[in-house]
């Protein structure tokens, strides 16, 4: 049908892909518009349920519910009720579902008919042309998931019974949906070749093949290479065996051998899921050795933090490739980390190699050497998988290779073995914890057959365990040790395990397993033994940083440890995988880490040691961040902090750019720094230190991190009765709030600041309070008010010997000329303050003096001259990182150039301002999208329509 307007069609399809569950208006206006929704959002919200109601029923009274769309609280549902089958996908699930149920009562017929019927229903892509944005995006493509998910069981079912056209079509279609899906691709050659296409189905292994190592950079994965083996072996007659190394062979049984094939591989996990990008790269080394036929076995070296999976992962993979390796597979648990063990020793891991290879223990020599030379000898030509689970070292691992290029030897260790890379060729790879839906589907799969456990029910039920998997860090032990814990006791109820997962200190706890049942408590504790005295420390240490991330010179200030061993300390800790380092040189802890580091600090410093340590570490951030803030503006009015303790050694930015990046690294650890000392009785204020990132958010245009932070030092200040703080953040404050509009409280803010700073004879803040008032009296249209506040200002930095502030003083007078019509007059102070800039230095008072210079300008009709200064002006504020500079000479740009007829260099100036508005928080002010429209409309007023940029359009 018709659905009218694309977001009235956009809504449709949107409540159609959340059937049955509740929307709120919020959620349906982000999801309609994105960050462009207008003004008059809700209405229109309504305005098109109204319409939507009336199309699919169109009897329906005007103002009536009816029967489909429905109104819930602030938002609406789509209810498929009453006609059954009345909407495809709640269908397609209910067959789905019973394919399930009909192949697990072995009913296998009924089964393929079901999976037949189910996805006979799917057209193409869900949403199709509706799908917009990230959010809606992930809506409509977690229902294609859906689809593939559904094509791979039926396409194996109707492969098994001899029917494999019963799902071609389905197939096709997935397949052409999800050109890099493997295993929907793998479903479709399979089911090709076995329903007589052969050729068909070998071109498409060409074509995937192609596709991902032109697009993807990797070879087909087990799945695809599975098929293809299939696809081969139904058109060939025989397949020629290879070389098999017969003579090599008859030379290696003259060793004792076992009376059967080895296999020692450990169980695969029943309820694995997940890791697809790590199979995939397993599955892709494999497959180049296979290729490149090389001279030595292929060493794989996975690693990562206790609990993460390693030896989950590692031995999935090697039931995936068993089959390829004739000769069988040797697991061994190299015991590095068992309780106050240093692990297995190389000796005697080939003492175990060979005996279960068919040596007497007593025929087998004690010494390495002729140990490693038995084994060398043994293995030599023969196809074998070597699993070699929790490895200590390189050291440990090097004696138990095999001596043949047809071996694959799986490590999992703690720490990546670089050095086992470096000599043997090893491949390494590192393994984090998984994503959030892959956590999720591993609990529910878990407790999917637990009584009276719902893991995936009601919203609140599901909103719980989303809840206790990120404080569980989504480390897949902690969420088995869990799912174990639910599992046994059916009226646990998920709320009470949420409650004693939330206190932070005593997290572990939740996770104790019984004798002989490893724990993360357990699993870190023997990282943390491994580690030297002062790193152990400096990990306990650790749980004091801000969790947003802590940089080594913020250890080396915490700590009171020079730079290089801090340093050296961290890479310990790293090594370990009780920190993890980002591309900013920020180390952090996993959730669970912390709380054993929290454990540890408890029980190991004292009360003064730890309040000693989070005041170091704040006085770094402090005297870093003031710092970066002079090389932003070098004379600041704001007092210098007091003298660092000893041993903080701050962090200098060398210049404007580099001060810029430092903010930009820090600053959730800098927002996390003002709240820490808002909470504690720490030396030092928040206001000092929110005071030092007052630059830094006005010049990048973050305005509610602006609010949010003063507010915070504001709370403190009035809590702790400090005055003098509370003057600053309100004079600060007050400042945002002029970006906000909110006059009112910004004259209240800045009175209770004036009479404070007036008290204690502060010139160069009263300075910086009347500045403030000139701006908001000027915006209010009270121009003669606001020159007085202006020229007190004056007089003030005068007083105080403040030369910036003279110049800012200057600017703000040139400012409230032009609005009064006196252009002539605001220029002689606007010439004047750029002089007195250009004596100072280089700073960020360029770019706005030249955007009221051309303003000036443009008023006296001298259009081309004003365009001249504002492009120098947009050039200076594009330097000085000043976003809000940006929006407003791009802006007054597009203008000016509109006045000279430059439609193309206005529609290009315009998008600059978007592009300075979209890039700050939220999208910057209401005034600034006031103007953006407002040009908007200009522009479409003289710009031909089949002219215009998709940008302009919208």
């Amino acid at each position: 049908m018709d659905v009218g307007p694309r977001q009235q069609g956009r809504l449709l399809a949107l409540l159609l892909a959340r059937a049955g569950r509740p929307v709120s208006a919020t959620d349906l206006i982000e999801l309609v518009w994105g960050e462009d929704a207008p003004a008059s959002a809700t209405n229109v919200i309504h305005k098109y349920v109204g319409t939507l109601r009336r199309l699919m029923e169109p009897s329906l009274p005007l103002r009536a519910s009816g029967t489909y769309l429905r109104r819930h609280g602030s938002g609406y549902l789509f209810a498929p009720a009453p006609a059954p089958g009345s909407l495809d996908l709640f269908r397609f699930r209910e067959l789905v579902g019973a394919a399930r149920a009909k192949l697990t009562a072995g009913d296998r017929d009924a089964a393929l008919d079901r999976y037949a019927q189910a996805l006979g229903l799917w057209r193409g892509p869900a949403g199709d042309t509706y799908a917009h944005g990230t959010t809606s995006m992930s809506i409509f493509a977690a229902l294609d998931q859906e689809f593939l998910d559904g094509c791979v069981p039926a396409a194996e079912l109707a492969m098994s019974l001899d029917r494999p056209t019963r799902v071609l079509r389905p197939l096709r279609l997935a397949a052409s949906m999800a050109p890099f899906h493997e295993p929907v691709q793998a479903s479709l050659i399979a089911t090709l070749g076995a329903s007589g296409h052969q050729a068909e189905a070998l071109g498409l292994f060409r074509t995937v093949r192609t596709r991902l190592v032109k697009e993807l950079g990797m070879d087909p994965g087990e799945a695809l290479q599975a098929a293809h083996r299939r696809v081969l072996a139904g058109t060939a007659t025989s397949v020629p065996n290879g070389p098999t190394g017969e003579g090599t062979r008859q030379r290696a049984r003259s060793w004792p051998v076992p009376l059967v094939r080895p296999a020692q591989l450990p169980p695969d996990l029943p309820a694995f899921v997940g890791r697809t990008a790590e199979l995939a790269t397993l599955a892709g080394m494999f497959e180049d050795t296979a290729d490149a036929r090389g001279t030595g076995p292929l060493v794989v070296a996975l690693d990562g933090m206790g609990g993460v999976g390693k030896s989950t992962l590692a031995a999935h993979f090697a039931h995936l490739v068993a089959g390829d390796f004739t000769d069988g597979q040797l697991y061994l648990d190299l015991r590095a980390e068992q309780p106050e063990s240093d692990g297995l020793s190389a000796s005697d891991a080939l003492g175990s190699l060979l005996s279960s290879q068919g040596f007497h223990m007593s025929s087998v020599p004690e010494t390495l050497a002729a140990r490693v030379g038995i084994y060398r000898s043994l293995t030599a030509g023969r196809k074998l998988l070597v699993f070699l689970d929790n490895a200590l070292d390189a050291v440990q691992v090097r004696p138990l290779l095999p001596n043949s290029p047809e071996c694959l030897v799986l490590v999992t260790s703690r720490s990546p073995l670089v050095d086992l890379a470096v000599r043997d060729g090893a491949h390494l790879l590192h393994l984090d914890p998984p994503d959030m839906p892959t956590a999720r589907r591993l609990v529910q799969r878990r407790l999917k057959d637990a009584p009276n456990r719902s893991p995936a029910g009601s919203a609140p039920v599901s909103g719980t365990l989303d809840e206790i998997i990120e404080m569980c860090g989504r480390l897949p032990l902690a969420l088995a040790i869990l799912a174990g814990r639910l599992s046994a006791r059916p009226r646990l109820a998920l709320e009470d395990v949420a409650a004693e997962l939330r206190d932070g200190a005593r997290r572990l706890t939740a996770f104790a397993g019984n004798h002989g049942v490893s724990d993360p408590r357990a699993a870190f504790a023997w990282s943390y033994r491994q580690l030297s005295p002062d790193a152990a420390r400096l990990f306990r240490l650790s749980s004091a940083a801000m969790p947003a991330g802590i940089s080594a010179e913020a250890f080396a200030s915490m700590s009171q440890n020079p730079p290089v061993q801090t340093r050296a300390m961290v890479r310990e800790l790293a090594a370990a995988a009780l920190l993890d380092e980002d591309d900013r040189g920020r180390f952090t802890s996993h959730v669970l880490v912390r709380a054993y580091a929290q454990e540890l600090i408890l029980a190991k410093e004292s009360v003064r040691d730890r309040e000693a340590a989070v005041d170091r570490l704040l006085h770094h951030y402090l005297h870093s961040s003031h710092q970066a803030a002079l090389r932003l503006v070098p004379t600041s009015p704001a007092a210098a902090p007091t003298p660092a303790p000893a041993g903080v050694i701050a962090e200098r930015p060398d210049s404007y750019d580099a001060a810029m990046r430092w903010f930009d690294d820090h600053r959730e650890v800098l927002f996390e720094a003002v709240r820490r000392a808002a909470e504690g009785d720490f030396v030092v204020p928040p206001w000092r230190l929110a005071l030092t990132i007052w630059p830094w958010l006005r010049l990048t245009g973050r305005f509610h991190d602006w609010q949010d932070v003063m507010r915070v030092a504001l709370r403190a200040a009035n809590g702790s009765g400090d005055d003098l703080g509370a003057a600053h953040a309100m004079w600060s404050l007050a400042d945002s709030c002029y970006h906000f509009a909110s006059y009112d409280e910004a004259l209240d803010l800045l009175t209770r600041a004036r009479e404070i700073f007036t008290e204690r004879g502060m010139i160069a803040e009263l300075g910086g309070v009347h500045s403030a008032l000139h701006r908001i009296h000027s915006q209010l249209g009270r121009h003669e008010r606001a020159l007085a506040e202006n020229e007190r200002a004056r007089s003030l930095y005068r007083a105080a010997g403040f030369e910036q502030g003279e110049i800012w003083a200057g600017v703000a007078r040139g400012r409230t000329l032009v609005r009064l019509g006196a252009p002539g007059e605001a220029m002689v102070c606007l010439d004047e303050a750029l002089a007195q800039s250009e004596k100072v230095g280089p700073g960020t008072d360029e770019p706005a003096i030249r955007i009221l210079i051309a303003e000036c300008l443009a008023l006296l009709g001298r259009q081309s001259q004003a365009r001249d200064q504002l492009e120098q002006g947009l050039r200076a504020a594009v330097e000085a990182h000043s976003r809000i500079d940006v929006f407003d000479a791009s802006a007054q740009l597009c203008a000016t150039l509109l006045d000279l007829d430059d439609v193309p260099g206005a529609c290009q100036a315009w998008r600059g301002a978007c592009d300075a508005m979209h890039a700050m928080q939220n999208g910057g002010t209401r005034r600034m999208r006031d103007t953006v429209c407002d040009l908007g409309d200009r522009l479409l007023e003289v710009t031909p329509f089949a002219s215009r940029s998709e940008d302009t359009q919208r």
